[in-house]
C-alpha cells in the first residue's frame, strides 16, 4: 500500500486532494486495457496529401479548438493544485484545446480553497469545463451550489461527474444512488451546458440513452484502462477488488456513438495522438486525458505545451498517414477491429 503524508492542516477534503495528487505522481495507478491495441487503422501508403495542410480543428460546443482534444479534470481543492492548475491553463490557452477542472466540491464546501481552481486570469480565453459530482446534488447541494460552481470560475461548460465505482470504493464515499437520474434532468433543464462524465469505469449505452434524454450536451466515457480510482481509493484504505471493473474505453466509445446522437469525448487510456486518431475514427468527436500532462503541470506550461504539442503531431501525423485532411476525413477512415473490441462490438453494438 502507498504512503501518505498527512498535513493536521489539511482538512478531510483537501487531505484527499492531495492524496489523490501524490498517489498518481508516485505510484501505478493505471490499470487494464483501455482497447486501442485493438484498432487498427488502415496505413495508406500513397496519401495525396501536403502534411503543412492538414487540418486538425475541430468544433465543440460552439467552439473552434487548433485540435479536438481537452485537458482531462486532474485537480483543485488542495494548496498543491494552484500550481497545476495554471499551468494547464496556460498551455490550454496558447495551444488552442479545452480544459477542465477537478470536482469543485471543495470550492464550494471550504471557499478558502477556491483559488485553487482560478485559471482565467492565465487563460482568459480557454474553454473551461467546470466539474461537480452527480451524488453531491443527492445529498444537499442544488441551485446556489450549482451556479456557484459556473461562476466562480467563469467556465464555459459544467462537468458532471458519475463515479458510483469511486465512492463505493472510498473509505468516506457516498453509497445511496438513488434519484440521480432525476437530479441530472433538472440541472440541464437550468440551460448551461452540461457534460456528463465517467470517472474511469465507462458509459454504456443504456445509460448514454438516459444522459442523452436528461438533455445533457454532450458525454465524456472515461473509460477503463486509464487512471483508475478504484485502484486509488484502495491505496487509502477503501475497498479493494474492483480495480479490473469497467468498460473499456475504445468499447464504451463505439456502444454511446451508436446510441447517442450529442457529441462523445473518449478519455481513459489516451496516452498518444495515435490513441486519439483511433478514437475519432470510431465515431469520437473530442478526445481527452489527464495523468499523461499531471507530471509536466507540475514543472511548468512550457512543459505541459510540450506534451500538447506532442499529442497533436503524432495525431496529425495519423491523419495524413489514413489520408485524411481533415477530422470529417478521419471519422471515415478505414480500420480492422481485434480481440476484445471486436468482440464486444459484435455482442454489443448491432
Amino acid at each position: 500500500m502507498a504512503s501518505k503524508i498527512n498535513f493536521p492542516s489539511k482538512s478531510l477534503i483537501e487531505q484527499r486532494k492531495y492524496d489523490h495528487i501524490a498517489l498518481c505522481l508516485s505510484e501505478k495507478t493505471e490499470s487494464g486495457d483501455a482497447g486501442f491495441n485493438g484498432i487498427h487503422l488502415i496505413h495508406d501508403s500513397l496519401p495525396e496529401l501536403n502534411f503543412e495542410e492538414i487540418d486538425a480543428s475541430a468544433t465543440f460546443l460552439g467552439k473552434k479548438f487548433n485540435a479536438p482534444f481537452i485537458i482531462e479534470a486532474m485537480t483543485g481543492g488542495c494548496r498543491e493544485a494552484e500550481k497545476i492548475n495554471k499551468n494547464l491553463a496556460k498551455a490550454a490557452e496558447k495551444v488552442g484545446v479545452a480544459m477542465g477542472v477537478g470536482s469543485e466540491r471543495a470550492l464550494i464546501t471550504e471557499p478558502k480553497l477556491a483559488g485553487t481552481y482560478k485559471v482565467r486570469d492565465v487563460a482568459p480565453n480557454a474553454f473551461l469545463i467546470g466539474n461537480l459530482g452527480l451524488i453531491q446534488f443527492r445529498n444537499g447541494f442544488g441551485d446556489k451550489e450549482f451556479n456557484h460552481a459556473i461562476s466562480e470560475i467563469d467556465c464555459n461548460a459544467l462537468a458532471i461527474h458519475l463515479n458510483p465505482l469511486q465512492e463505493l470504493c472510498q473509505p468516506e464515499g457516498n453509497k445511496n444512488w438513488s434519484g440521480c437520474a432525476n437530479e441530472l434532468t433538472e440541472m440541464c433543464k437550468a440551460g448551461f451546458p452540461i457534460i456528463v462524465k465517467e470517472t474511469g469505469a465507462g458509459i454504456s449505452a443504456e445509460t448514454a440513452k438516459i444522459i442523452e434524454r436528461a438533455g445533457a450536451k454532450a458525454i465524456d466515457v472515461s473509460g477503463y484502462g486509464g487512471t483508475n480510482f478504484a485502484l486509488i481509493e484502495h491505496y487509502r484504505s477503501g475497498i479493494g477488488g474492483f480495480e479490473s471493473w469497467g468498460i473499456p474505453t475504445a468499447c464504451s466509445v463505439l456502444e454511446v456513438r451508436k446510441a447517442v446522437k450529442i457529441p462523445v469525448i473518449a478519455s481513459g487510456g489516451i496516452r498518444s495522438g495515435i490513441d486519439m486518431a483511433k478514437a475519432v475514427a470510431l465515431g469520437a468527436d473530442m478526445c481527452g486525458a489527464a495523468l499523461p500532462f499531471l507530471k509536466a503541470a507540475t514543472i511548468s506550461d512550457v512543459a505541459v505545451e510540450e506534451k500538447l504539442r506532442e499529442f497533436i503531431q503524432q495525431f496529425k501525423i495519423a491523419m495524413m498517414l489514413t489520408g485524411s485532411k481533415n477530422i470529417a476525413e478521419l471519422k471515415k477512415a478505414k480500420y480492422v477491429l481485434t480481440g476484445l473490441v471486436k468482440d464486444w462490438k459484435e455482442q454489443r453494438v448491432r
